[in-house]
C-alpha cells in the first residue's frame, strides 16, 4: 500500500542504513572494550597475587603473572623489606602494562584501527606465555577474548566502508 496518500513518508533507505551504523558502531565498542576488560583483570590479578592467593582471572594477562611471579620468588629469597620493594616494582610494571591495554580499548573505541591491530599482536603474543606454561583455560580465553576483538575491528571496518558508500567519509580517510 503507497502510504504517501495517507500523509505517511515511506522509509526511506536510510533509515535501514542508519540502523546498520548504528549496530557496527556498537559492536566495535564491544570489540574495543574487551582491551579494559584486559586491563582491569589483569590489575586484579596482580593484587591478589600480592596476598600470596594461587587464584587469578584467566582473562588477565600473562606478561603481569610473570612479574608477579618473579617479584614473589625474588621477595622470598630477598627478605621482608627487600620483598615489599620487588612487590612494588613488579606491580608498578603491571600498571604500565595494563594502561597500555586501557589505551588501546580508549583509541580503539575512537576507531582507531591501529589500536585493535596492535592490541591483538600483542594479546595473541601474550597468549603464547599460556601456551608455555600449558595453562589451556588461559590460553582458550585469550583465543575467545580475541575473536571478540576481532569481531570489533571488523565492525569498524564495515562502518568505514558504509560510511565512503554514503558519501559521509572520503576513500581512504
Amino acid at each position: 500500500m503507497d502510504t504517501s496518500a495517507l500523509g505517511v513518508p515511506a522509509q526511506q533507505p536510510e533509515t535501514s542504513q542508519s540502523q546498520e551504523a548504528g549496530k557496527l558502531l556498537r559492536a566495535m565498542g564491544s570489540g574495543a572494550n574487551w582491551f579494559y576488560w584486559i586491563a582491569g583483570l589483569s590489575l586484579l590479578n596482580s593484587v591478589i597475587q600480592m596476598f600470596d592467593s594461587d587464584r587469578s582471572f584467566v582473562v588477565g594477562l600473562g606478561i603481569t603473572q610473570v612479574f608477579d611471579a618473579i617479584a614473589s620468588l625474588a621477595a622470598k629469597e630477598a627478605g621482608p623489606g627487600a620483598g615489599t620493594v620487588l612487590r612494588g616494582i613488579a606491580f608498578a610494571l603491571d600498571v604500565c602494562v595494563a594502561g597500555v591495554f586501557a589505551l588501546f580499548g580508549w583509541q580503539a573505541g575512537k576507531r582507531r584501527r591501529w589500536a585493535f591491530l596492535l592490541g591483538m599482536i600483542l594479546y595473541f603474543l601474550d597468549a603464547l606465555i599460556f601456551l608455555l606454561a600449558s595453562d589451556w583455560l588461559s590460553l582458550g580465553f585469550h583465543a575467545f577474548a580475541l575473536v571478540g576483538i576481532w569481531a570489533g575491528f571488523s565492525s569498524l571496518r564495515k562502518l568505514e566502508a558504509l560510511e565512503v558508500q554514503l558519501g559521509m567519509r572520503p576513500v581512504g580517510a
